[in-house]
């Protein structure tokens, strides 16, 4: 990914997982058994079309975590060089973007206190792009500070006569 030999910053960004697959399992079977008994109950006491209900509310949920799981493939890697800021981010089914940014102008924005909604945003010459969309507002703010704070240091370096 680096296009130059010094890289001062790297970090990859990934989304929370909503369960482990070992508790998704344990979740679906949980749920399928207190379906059966609520289902076996309503038909002993005659809702027998109240059955169908517990099989919609089964698949809705395994259906809900499936799409959880795939969202939380994709990822986004940062990496900071003296010439370069590099972003490539990888959406769920594998399909990379990358994008370079001179990091000399590049700018790191965000509210600050961060909320729910605040968008990271790095932005250099005209172009601008939201990054670590699924980080919660801490984990944004911590991003950012130290983003920034490896951007001002290569600033300070002193540029090397090149030629």
């Amino acid at each position: 990914m680096s296009e130059s030999r010094n890289v001062r910053f790297s970090a990859v960004l990934h989304p929370h997982a909503s369960l482990a697959p070992r508790g998704f399992a344990v979740l679906m079977l949980a749920l399928a058994t207190f379906s059966f008994v609520l289902g076996g109950l309503s038909i002993a006491v005659g809702f027998w079309p109240v059955i169908g209900f517990y099989g919609i509310d089964l698949v809705a949920v395994y259906v809900a975590f499936r799409v959880s799981y795939a969202r939380a493939r994709r990822y986004e890697t940062v990496e900071l060089t003296d010439a370069l800021l590099t972003v490539e981010k990888v959406d769920a089914r594998g399909r990379c973007r990358r994008f370079r940014l001179q990091p000399y102008w590049l700018r790191v924005e965000l509210d600050e206190p961060p909320q729910h909604d605040s968008a990271l945003v790095l932005s250099s010459h005209g172009r601008a792009m939201e990054i670590g969309e699924f980080l919660t507002p801490a984990e944004k703010l911590d991003f950012a500070r130290t983003l920034r704070r490896e951007i001002a240091s290569l600033r300070t370096v002193p540029l090397q006569n090149v030629g």
